[in-house]
């Protein structure tokens, strides 16, 4: 159905250069989008091994992963080796800067730049920027300091049309600094996740072209597309000095992404084709209740965003929580952003303190708890000794703030005794924020033992791997709720852009029954691997000696998850098997295609020895299971076991 009232307001003119924030229908990237994701192919074809730097999937524009095909490839890009690091065409998007990015940010970078200022970080909305700004202040010179600035762009209202794209809050806000500057701003944007969407970022640089986003001053009011000034003069260098990789360092500059020339095309044809089936904006608000409902299981996949308003919300099937409701959930533009998000919500919300990282941590968890608070008590193991001296220094007086944990964890897979921690944290006054991205809350319910559930979107809730997301789940119930509900809503900050929101909807759709699917071919491949000779050691929560605490949360109908890690017997054996398996290689997890990489050498190259010493080994292969044919996975993991038996023999 036409939207008359959109149709009326928008000249056409700008109704034609801003056709829709996808792609034309003959352009190949995003193909996905427009096949109904509620109907899953009886067989899939598994998704061979690329070329060096390609984008996984391929052809897509808003990839998250990137094509590392061989274990050479993984440490040269670790070694910044020119023949892997100059043919990445992207790459997981927290620590790869999209070119779109990088190509609106060089913009702005000579429109706006001083002298001096050779780099520029987009976010976007003010408040991230000037958090990155004293995050960069409070870490380096006073003359240093003194080169960092900001730009904020919004939207100019006061040009004809551009009143209706006011809605969409299409904000940048950019951070410019010197070289020098560059270590300080990568370890803000890759740690929070605040940077702006490489989607936000495309559709902004096409209004900043036309003149339709200008620089506004850095207040509320501003944000809202008033008081726009324009740009004054450049007086700065517009280069970037280092050449990138997908390790934050920014690509060389590319052309801002282009915008279409205008088309003759009868409007109402336009927003039919345009923002109808494919992307009504005007689904946007429902498109994200649609999401939270889903996370709080009271909605089904097959709900029509056209069909008319969302049913009324039911509190009897929320994850064992019937106070749970759809205002509990809040979603975050990944999922990094939303632990960063939850742990300075307790921060506002409780007495400042220290927190605890337990078990074996994803890297970047491990840097918020360190560098944006109080600090942290770092326990690698998630052992019932960690738990022993965590108890012993509670009852010698040390209090904390909350224990952040991953059940289960990465690469691991180890679960953590969380019903004895619920009871420590009961005891001692500390919250409890577990984060469920590997089980998924299709497979465990551990909202009911958790104060903050985290999760990120962008692994198989969304599956597609064209898009990031994050959510922070409140638990009703806990003893916390109403401080941390009452600060999450005085500070929460609407980032997700919609297209985002979009996309994630339609992925999330059919998501319940791609876990039962990965849950079986994780299994499988499991036992594949689990008895070879060639192999040392298989980590999945079913084999793995914590899975009576998996157990202990784990669905009636819910299975053990679709990722598992194997080491082998000697380095050669794993790099066998690593260039052999033919399947996607690459950073991530939790696509709807089977996955892999040497996760250890990719996430801890310059620290491997402290990995070692809480039982990480380096040559660690991890796999992330999708939905292909059963017999089919088989057959491929056996051929590369082969590559690995006789890389040990040689």
């Amino acid at each position: 159905m036409l939207h008359s009232a959109f149709r009326l307001v928008v000249p056409c003119w700008l109704l034609c250069k801003y056709k829709a924030l996808l792609p034309p229908a003959s352009t190949p990237i995003e193909r996905n989008i427009s096949i109904p994701s509620l109907i899953l192919p009886e067989k899939l074809t598994i998704m061979p091994s690329h070329e060096l730097g390609e984008s996984i999937p391929p052809d897509t524009a808003h990839a998250v992963s990137v094509s590392l095909p061989t274990w050479a490839s993984n440490v040269g890009y670790e070694e910044g080796e020119k023949w892997v690091v100059n043919r990445m065409t992207t790459g997981y998007p927290r620590f790869f800067v999209h070119r779109s990015i990088a190509a609106f940010a060089e913009v702005i970078l000579s429109t706006y730049g001083r002298d001096g200022q050779q780099h520029a970080m987009l976010f976007p909305i003010a408040s991230a920027s000037r958090r990155c700004v004293d995050f960069i202040r409070e870490r380096c010179t006073p003359e240093l300091a003194n080169q960092v600035s900001t730009v904020n762009l919004a939207l100019d209202t006061s040009k004809e049309g551009a009143g209706a794209l006011a809605h969409l809050k299409p904000t940048i806000s950019a951070v410019l600094y010197p070289a020098d500057a560059q270590p300080l701003a990568k370890q803000y944007w890759q740690h929070t996740g605040d940077g702006a969407s490489s989607r936000r970022a495309e559709f902004c640089a096409g209004l900043f072209k036309d003149g339709l986003m200008v620089r506004v001053p850095d207040s509320p009011k501003a944000a809202n597309g008033l008081d726009a000034g324009g740009p004054r003069p450049s007086r700065g260098p517009r280069r970037y000095q280092r050449a990138g990789s997908i390790d934050g360092i920014i690509h060389p500059p590319t052309k801002a992404p282009a915008v279409q020339s205008p088309e003759v095309q009868e409007s109402s044809r336009f927003l039919e084709e345009r923002f109808g089936r494919n992307l009504d904006l005007g689904l946007v608000d429902k498109a994200r209740s649609a999401i939270r409902r889903r996370i709080t299981s009271t909605l089904s996949g097959d709900m029509d965003l056209l069909d008319g308003p969302l049913p009324s919300f039911e509190s009897s099937n929320t994850r064992g929580v019937p106070a749970l409701q759809e205002s509990d959930v809040f979603l975050f533009p990944c999922g990094m952003n939303a632990i960063f998000n939850a742990h300075q919500a307790l921060l506002k919300s409780r007495e400042p303190r220290k927190s605890i990282s337990f078990g074996f941590p994803y890297v970047d968890t491990l840097k918020i708890l360190q560098k944006f608070g109080p600090g942290c008590q770092f326990y690698g193991h998630a052992s019932s000794e960690d738990l022993d001296d965590l108890e012993k220094r509670l009852k010698e007086g040390e209090r904390f703030l909350a224990l952040f944990c991953e059940f289960p964890g990465n690469p691991l897979l180890v679960c953590p005794d969380l019903k004895r921690i619920r009871r420590l944290a009961d005891k001692f006054d500390f919250a409890v924020v577990v984060d469920e991205t590997i089980g998924t809350f299709a497979n465990i319910n551990v909202l009911v033992d958790a104060d903050i559930v985290v999760s990120s979107l962008t692994k198989l809730f969304s599956g597609d791997g064209n898009v990031m997301g994050g959510t922070a789940v409140l638990n009703p119930q806990g003893k916390y709720y109403r401080k941390i509900k009452d600060t999450m809503i005085n500070t929460f900050e609407n980032t997700y852009w919609p297209e985002d929101i979009i996309y994630l909807e339609r992925n999330s759709r059919d998501f319940a029954s791609r876990v039962e699917r990965v849950n079986v071919n994780s299994e499988a491949i499991c036992q594949v691997l689990v008895n070879h000779p060639a192999v040392k050691h298989v980590y999945y929560p079913k084999v793995n000696p914590s899975r009576i605490h998996y157990d202990a949360y784990r669905l009636p109908t819910g299975g053990y998850g679709g990722l598992l890690s194997v080491v082998f017997h000697s380095q050669p054996a794993a790099q066998a098997f690593y260039d052999a398996v033919e399947i996607a290689k690459g950073p991530s997890l939790g696509t709807n295609f089977t996955l892999c990489s040497p996760y250890v050498l990719l996430a801890h190259y310059q620290e491997l020895p402290w990995a070692a010493s809480l039982g990480v080994d380096p040559y660690l292969v991890r796999v992330s299971v999708g939905l292909e044919e059963t017999g089919s996975l088989r057959e491929v993991f056996e051929t590369a076991l082969r590559a690995a038996t006789a890389a040990s023999s040689a």
